[in-house]
């Protein structure tokens, strides 16, 4: 009889209907192939389905940052902790990227893609146009990187657009918060319950991705065609196979040594987020699903929050890669190779151009011929010959840049200790499957060190009253 009253008291688990949405999107992609080739006109008509999509997302970008960052930091009783794991990311983000941008150089000079190539007057003028868009979307200089971090208002942070600021004031409420002690505690409660509504609206505007998905790539393919890559296939397929050494091989290594699990069986826990990245040629569109993710399987709750969203602004792989060997295929399809010197030059500058302008819309191709103009003018014109691929090649950016940021929260969270391994391995063996229904992960997160001892010594006065 009990049996059977505990049996009727247990709640059902209900069945994950998203899968569907995924298959939609698959079909969305193919039959966007088909509507591109078959009726280029129409679908280029269609690229705003794709930039409905993408806009929602970034819609919802700045509040889950706020929300993630601030729950981080006020989980936390010393700042200096959070010190400890921004400092750790930053000084392994700075690392990742001069590994990208020496392999990219390394790819680049050994595969000469751009050898043979002639550039025609049709691709003329294209780099110009988005040296405009640089200077429009990206701040110029130090000064204007360090003054484009302050909002105008504490509450435009979350509507300007800016991730990096953004997480500016998410670090000054979290500190904030973190000072005022129990005072604060209330208000920690109601951003959480805020955190609730904001991943319930982003579960609401997946269901859209389909729509987007079909119109994205029903535009980029009426666009270019299939004769627009033949004669790019050589840089394509360098930069895909350079992108995928550098996640399996490289990052794989480092992740099995550290923190000892297989890449492959990782990367297959992000399956979703990389459909949707593919589909949309959007990291951004996976930054919120991340942060749920990290958190699942086991990555606590400061960590997920501080280094997912700063490795979105500056652990940036697969631009790197991008830039150098773009670069490279440039000046030799114009004839004026880079020397060694020029390439280490021109190439670190764009990597650190490229963190100012993160979040902005075709940040790599605009942070391209910036650096062109800047520092070899008589190059711009060869960005012409990249804008008809760059759609799929920001695809391959996309992943890598998103990989990247996976990679570094799970070896954050391991080096300083904020990794659930128990959490870790009952997730990737499938125990314990994500809740696509709300995207949250109350309680599956590694606890604070200094939260656990609380809650031992309330346990321990417990048993002492009794």
């Amino acid at each position: 009889m009990a049996t059977t009253t505990d049996a009727a008291a247990a709640p059902r688990h209900k069945r994950d209907k998203t899968h569907w949405l995924y298959i939609a999107v698959i079909v969305a992609v193919v039959a966007g192939i088909v509507v591109g080739l078959v009726f280029p006109d129409f679908g280029k008509e269609l690229k705003w389905l794709g930039t409905l999509f993408v806009n929602l997302i970034k819609m919802i970008i700045a509040p889950v940052i706020f929300c993630t960052i601030v729950l981080g930091i006020g989980a936390i009783r010393k700042a200096t902790q959070v010190g400890r794991i921004g400092g750790l990311a930053l000084g392994y983000f700075i690392a990742m990227s001069t590994v990208a941008l020496f392999i990219g150089l390394l790819v680049g000079n050994v595969l000469h893609p751009g050898d043979g190539l002639q550039l025609t007057d049709e691709v003329r003028g294209a780099g110009a146009d988005l040296v405009s868009e640089s200077a429009e979307g990206a701040p110029e200089g130090t000064t204007g990187f360090l003054l484009s971090l302050i909002p105008t208002t504490l509450l435009s942070s979350l509507t300007s657009g800016s991730v990096l600021q953004a997480l500016l004031v998410a670090l000054l409420v979290g500190f904030a918060l973190q000072a005022m002690g129990k005072a604060g505690a209330p208000i920690l409660t109601g951003i959480g319950h805020l955190q609730k509504l904001v991943f319930r609206i982003l579960a609401m505007i997946m269901w859209v991705a389909p729509i987007g998905a079909f119109g994205a790539i029903a535009a980029v393919v009426g666009a270019t065609g299939v004769d627009a890559l033949k004669s790019l296939g050589i840089l394509m397929l360098g930069f895909y196979l350079t992108c995928a050494v550098f996640v399996f091989v490289f990052l794989g290594t480092i992740l099995r040594v550290v923190v000892g699990i297989n890449v492959f069986s990782f990367l297959k826990y992000l399956g979703r987020e990389y459909l949707l990245i593919v589909s949309s040629s959007s990291s951004e569109t996976a930054l919120p699903r991340l942060i749920a993710k990290m958190e699942h399987v086991g990555v606590s709750k400061p960590v997920a929050g501080i280094v997912v969203p700063t490795g979105y602004s500056f652990n940036l792989d697969g631009t790197a890669i991008y830039l150098t060997m773009a670069s490279l295929f440039i000046a030799e399809a114009l004839g004026d190779p880079l020397s060694i010197g020029e390439q280490i030059g021109l190439l670190v500058f764009m990597i650190i151009a490229s963190k100012g302008a993160a979040g902005v819309s075709g940040a790599g191709l605009a942070t391209l011929a910036g650096g062109l103009q800047s520092h070899r003018p008589e190059l711009l014109d060869g960005v012409g010959l990249i804008v008809g691929i760059d759609r799929f090649m920001s695809e391959a950016r996309a992943v890598t840049n998103f990989s990247g940021n996976a990679i570094a929260t799970m070896l954050v969270a391991t080096w300083t200790r904020e990794l659930d391994r128990e959490q870790m391995t009952a997730v990737l063996a499938g125990e314990r499957p994500f809740d696509e229904t709300t995207m949250l992960d109350d309680g599956h997160a590694a606890p604070d060190v200094e939260d656990a001892g609380d809650q031992r010594r309330e346990l321990a006065g417990a048993a002492t009253t009794r």
